[in-house]
């Protein structure tokens, strides 16, 4: 059986009164029956800063223990290496990959198999604040930085996930496979990407925010998938209807608004090789998260009795 866990940012981002307490999330997710957390580790909820001890971390891994749930994975804050300032692009990051060392080590202390990256910059970077840097250079070296982040992970006994996405730099399908086919070359079998349902779609069968020429795939986020197979380390589930919202990115709707074919997506998502069982709810950035979060526990619980029982 699948186990159903959600993102705690979506309590935190674009909330009329956002959860800032951990605690409160977790009794929660515990009331209404959820397997698991997935830690937003930036803001108010657990990040080095808050738990820098070993003895910090081994009360939180705890906490979460206590209330009948796991993490399912760590969603981390490497956004402030873009630029003008350090950049994930720049010939030797070092700042980056020191930072990815800390919330490595802080994920592997809290049993967190699964560490979730992105590309920090926005998708007209080369046209703009990376005019310095030709695309291939960049791509270059952003497979160059994941590789050692990938070696980093592994040591930790981690897997990185890429979350790919139409606000970031490298949306078209063809970027997102070639990156995730050359890191994992350099050895690095932890290395993949994240399958957000809602992204995938507005990758693959809009194409929004993709500089120059337009590139979709006529099966959409089905075809896209299928492009990925065997090289997904996490998966993201949420509906989606076309659209960005005001941060530029997919919307999260909720399951059952938007014009997903979960009946056709779940099913090939059990055959893409994911290296765990967590199906993780995205909620970012929708507003009354909490009116939906058990909403979306009910859909998922459908879906996987009829798909992953």
């Amino acid at each position: 059986m699948k186990k159903l866990s959600i993102g705690s940012w979506a309590y935190i981002f674009n909330q009329e009164k956002p959860t800032l307490d951990f605690h409160e999330v977790l009794h929660k997710l515990q009331h209404l029956g959820y397997d698991g957390v997935e830690l937003g580790s930036f803001g108010a909820h657990p990040t080095p800063n808050s738990h820098p001890t070993r003895a910090d971390r081994q009360r939180l891994k705890k906490e979460v223990a206590d209330h009948g749930l796991a993490f399912s994975g760590i969603a981390v804050d490497l956004w402030s290496f873009k630029k003008p300032g350090p950049s994930i692009l720049d010939e030797n990051p070092v700042p980056y990959v020191a930072a990815f060392l800390g919330f490595t080590t802080f994920g592997a202390d809290l049993g967190i198999q699964t560490i979730r990256v992105d590309t920090v910059e926005s998708p007209n970077f080369f046209q703009t604040t990376g005019k310095d840097i030709d695309p291939k250079t960049g791509m270059d070296r952003l497979v160059t930085v994941w590789d050692k982040c990938s070696k980093i992970a592994a040591d930790h006994g981690m897997n990185i996930c890429w979350e790919f996405e139409p606000g970031f730099l490298f949306n078209k399908p063809s970027e997102i496979v070639q990156i995730a086919d050359a890191v994992r070359a350099k050895g690095n079998k932890n290395f993949g990407v994240l399958y957000d349902t809602c992204h995938a779609h507005i990758v693959a069968a809009i194409g929004a925010n993709q500089p120059g020429q337009k590139e979709t795939l006529p099966g959409g986020a089905m075809e896209l998938l299928e492009k990925l197979k065997g090289r997904i380390t996490h998966v993201h589930l949420i509906d989606s209807d076309g659209s960005l919202n005001e941060h530029n990115t997919s919307t999260h709707n909720p399951f059952g608004t938007g014009k997903l074919d979960f009946d056709k997506l779940l099913p090939a998502l059990n055959q893409c090789g994911v290296p765990h069982d967590w199906w993780c709810v995205d909620l970012c950035f929708w507003p009354n998260a909490w009116d939906v979060t058990a909403d979306s526990k009910q859909f998922l619980d459908k879906m996987r009795r009829k798909y992953a029982a």
